[in-house]
């Protein structure tokens, strides 16, 4: 019984690795991503601080006047500027001055510094003074710190004296990279645009859902199941088509059915209709094709499910229904649709969480346009992470967004198994009590 079991557990566990490589892990980075504020501009490691200008901007609501200190340049009298006034070749009295009196010394200003070069005794001309006090010139604008500690030591240097609370808010502000944070999960709950998106997605998977994936394949089913063999299955192999065409190929046709150079546009203008791009005329238009573009991939997926499933309701039952006079119809009420509760549960979770996720075809259909009025929720996710207009990709907003859709899926698939009842599904035949 132990070497089954250590057997079970070997052959199982490639199995299990797969689903912890490919599932768990890219779900649980995901949540660890959506608590960053990572995005293109701070990078996935670790940033430095730098006082750019934005971070000025940011300081200037909070500590106007050490931001407007830190904007200015100072005139530092230190070594590196006291070696570089000796390499410009004046009397060699005024850098040895400069170091005897005033090294250390921080000028606020450019004329400061230049009064005190005047007062040295070796008297530099006004050409002198100028270069001279260039050598001190020092700022911390723009320039990079690997640490807190580097930054507040150049700031110390430029006599710049802060306390540890504004420290803190400098340090904060400067800082080019990600932090942790879950600011990504109230901008979806507060931003109107994100109660558009998720508008959108409940429409197409709705739409989708319902009229074709489950819907339209159900009939698909029940149509084929009365057909003869050998035209059913001619039949399924048309419906399978858009499901095994190359999804660019596939939206290439439809895109050359509703494309102003098109076949649709081809044929209005037999009728005096000028050409327009049909696909993205109008929300309505692009709406209609994206339904359709997803709706003939699905229902061939439920087609073929629903009807397997159909084949395995024993024929004794159609034949004794038929023998008691029932229609079709009837057949279709009190036979078919009673033993498809399972079926039907499972094409309904499997394509709800398949349209959550996909956004393929919609990406290169209209690529959520026109107007974003067919950005779903999937596709969203896609453009705030890894591809937008703006060039600032925000990885860890994308990464929220993601684990908002994994939560919706699950909390559907919850509710269908509620819905179907499916405690009762999997229950122990009667006939084995």
């Amino acid at each position: 019984m132990k070497s089954s079991r250590r057997l079970g557990l070997v052959m199982i566990a490639p199995a299990a690795i797969m689903i912890v490589l490919f599932f768990l892990m890219p779900v649980v980075l995901t949540a660890v991503f959506s608590m960053t504020n990572m995005t293109t501009a701070t990078g996935i490691s670790g940033g430095v601080y730098q006082i750019a200008p934005n971070s000025l901007i940011a300081l200037k609501s909070a500590m106007p006047d050490i931001a407007a200190e830190m904007a200015e340049p100072r005139y530092a009298i230190d070594e590196g500027g006291l070696k570089a006034v000796e390499g410009l070749g004046l009397e060699p009295g005024i850098a040895a001055e400069l170091r005897a009196k005033h090294a250390g010394e921080v000028f606020p200003t450019r004329r400061e510094a230049e009064r005190m070069i005047k007062d040295l005794a070796d008297r530099p001309s006004t050409r002198e003074v100028k270069q001279i006090s260039e050598q001190f010139n020092r700022s911390v604008v723009n320039t990079r710190f690997n640490s807190k500690e580097e930054l507040f030591s150049a700031l110390d240097t430029l006599g710049l004296k802060l306390t540890q609370e504004q420290k803190e808010t400098v340090a904060e502000a400067t800082y080019t990279g990600w932090t942790w944070t879950p600011d990504n999960f109230s901008r979806i709950a507060t931003s109107p645009d994100m109660a558009r998106v998720l508008f959108n997605t409940a429409l197409y998977v709705a739409l989708v859902l319902t009229l074709f994936n489950v819907g339209y394949a159900l009939l698909l089913a029940i149509w084929t199941h009365y057909m003869p063999p050998t035209p059913a299955s001619i039949f399924r192999g048309i419906w399978l088509l858009p499901r095994i065409t190359p999804v660019v190929i596939y939206v290439m046709l439809w895109k050359w059915l509703a494309w102003d150079t098109g076949f649709i546009s081809i044929l209005m203008g037999k009728f005096g209709y000028p050409p327009k791009n049909y696909l993205l005329d109008n929300a309505y238009n692009a709406w209609f094709f994206v339904v359709l573009i997803n709706g003939f991939i699905g229902a061939s997926m439920g087609m073929l499910v629903f009807s397997s499933a159909m084949k395995a309701i024993p024929k004794s039952q159609f034949y004794a229904s038929e023998v008691d006079g029932a229609s079709r119809w009837q057949q279709i009420r009190y036979i078919i649709l009673p033993q498809m509760r399972w079926p039907i549960l499972f094409v309904t979770c499997y394509q709800t969480l398949s349209l959550l996720a996909s956004f393929n075809e919609i990406l290169l259909a209209t690529n959520g346009g026109p107007g974003n009025t067919t950005e779903v929720w999937a596709l969203s996710a896609y453009h705030t992470a890894l591809r937008n207009y703006a060039g600032n990709l925000e990885y860890g907003l994308g990464a929220a967004m993601a684990l908002v859709l994994v939560v919706i899926g699950v909390l559907l698939s919850l509710l269908y198994l509620r819905v179907f009842n499916y405690g009762t599904l999997v229950a122990k035949p009667l006939i084995e009590d």
